[in-house]
């Protein structure tokens, strides 16, 4: 079920009435609700995803109970152990099984053998990526006696598929989230009226900056040859605003549609295309995703402690499983590791922690902010490649400066529109982002005028293109 999608307008409207209006004097019967709501939510897609999300859940639900009771060491990490061997399993015969395979008979073949391995046709559950990492969390948090294990099952299973967030993030820590499904939930317009204005601004990103950036991304990407050198440079700036028009509107939504039913999600975006260098960058681009991997995998190695060869080796091991963890492709690992160069020189010079007290950004800071901007456009051609050949070709094209042509973004009425309401889009996410950086406004509150300004806009995309795709479901 989309966010986009008449029939997600359909759906919350229904449980939310139900959860405030007839079943607001039982927490249980609300935490039952929101359980139902959310398998029902998933399972639209395809009800046999059903059956995988209940496994992980039940496997870190007895994990966490078994750890509760053991006191030997011994025994309680292999506890920890098979909870991280169940949920990094379902990722690898999920979402790397084939990967592996197809790598493994290229190996052999460049040696001169010839294998014939069986490779699996497997349809990537949607989020997998996302509620594994929320179970395993969980399971570590209560090793590490951070988290008392919940006993009731009911709270445990609505947390680990809460519908808002259980596609696409953000990736909630148990520590954080799940204490809120054990306290009884008022209702607060305030914090309704915050949320409905973040459902508000996520479709507006998603369907006016996303989908419209999208129409030219998809043409330049799928057919470089043709385009002139000024054109697929666009295609990459386009493409760094529709991926994160597309995720942080995502993760808006998921915030809005969480507040509705008295739950605070963590902030997973802030403002990251005003950063002034790539460590900036990472603090405020996938929040969720990159603290988890300080938490669980950076801080473990030894994080910024040791040597310098043992600080480059960690960032290295974070930003490359990073980039795999975004999916089974060459792409995404060489994507990884663009950023640990780009981060490197600021770990050598100490200057990774650089901007880190204060968001106010000064104009003297602006080629500062480009040129972050740019490095990131280079790194997100990877991304969105679909081989390193094809990236390769791409930036080469790029670089050639055959052509300045523009001819793709006005060539019909059609591509005229989607130009005019590209740049429109952009500029006022910009405009907005720019005023909160500097510290103008913490948070989305639309007035009125401009809530029916943004909603009419967002109604005409909707009926003149077809819902589309999140893309981080692929994740």
């Amino acid at each position: 079920m989309l966010f986009n999608s008449l029939d997600f307008a359909v759906f919350l409207p229904i449980v939310f009435i139900l959860y405030w209006f007839v079943f607001k004097q039982s927490l249980r019967a609300q935490n039952i609700l929101l359980l139902v709501a959310s398998y029902v939510f998933y399972g639209w897609w395809d009800w046999r995803f059903l059956g995988l999300i209940l496994f992980s859940t039940l496997v870190d639900f007895g994990i966490g109970n078994s750890l509760r009771y053991a006191k030997e060491a011994r025994k309680r990490k292999l506890l920890l152990y098979t909870s991280v061997f169940v949920n990094l399993g379902l990722l690898g015969v999920f979402k790397y099984y084939n990967f592996f395979i197809d790598n493994f008979v290229a190996a052999f073949s460049f040696f001169g053998s010839s294998i014939q391995p069986s490779s699996l046709d497997i349809i990537l559950p949607v989020g997998i990526s996302f509620y594994t990492f929320q179970t395993l969390s969980y399971s570590i948090d209560v090793y590490r006696h951070q988290l008392r294990p919940v006993s009731g099952f009911v709270p445990f299973a609505s947390y680990v598929a809460f519908f808002p967030q259980l596609v696409a993030g953000p990736i909630e820590r148990a520590t954080h989230l799940l204490p809120q499904f054990l306290k009884p939930r008022v209702f607060d317009s305030e914090l309704a009226k915050g949320g409905v204005s973040l459902i508000i601004w996520g479709l507006f990103k998603k369907m006016v900056v996303a989908d419209n950036c999208a129409f030219f991304v998809n043409q330049i990407f799928d057919g470089t040859g043709g385009y002139s050198s000024a054109e697929l440079f666009l295609g990459i700036v386009l493409f760094a605003f529709q991926i994160y028009g597309d995720f942080s509107g995502y993760s808006d939504i998921a915030i809005g549609v969480a507040r509705l039913f008295g739950f605070q999600l963590m902030t997973n975006f802030s403002f990251p295309y005003f950063s002034r260098d790539i460590a900036e960058f990472w603090r405020r681009w996938h929040i969720s995703l990159s603290t988890w991997f300080r938490d669980y995998l950076y801080i473990p190695l030894g994080g910024s402690r040791g040597s310098t060869w043992q600080q480059v080796r960690n960032v290295f091991i974070i930003f490359l499983v990073s980039g795999f963890w975004h999916g089974a492709n060459w792409t995404f690992i060489v994507w990884g590791g663009i950023h640990a160069f780009l981060f490197l020189p600021l770990l050598v010079l100490k200057w990774n922690r650089k901007h880190t007290s204060s968001t106010r950004i000064s104009w003297g800071e602006l080629p500062s902010i480009l040129g972050t901007f740019l490095m990131v456009c280079l790194a997100w051609l990877f991304f969105r490649a679909d081989s390193l050949e094809a990236a390769w070709h791409f930036l080469a094209r790029i670089f050639s400066f055959d052509s300045f042509a523009l001819g793709l973004f006005y060539s019909s009425s059609k591509s005229l529109l989607f130009s005019l309401i590209s740049a429109v889009g952009i500029l006022v996410l910009l405009g907005y982002e720019y005023r909160s950086v500097q510290g103008q406004a913490r948070e989305v509150q639309l007035t009125t005028y401009q809530a029916i300004l943004i909603g009419v806009l967002i109604v005409f995309m909707g009926v003149y293109k077809n819902p589309s795709d999140f893309i981080y479901f692929q994740f």
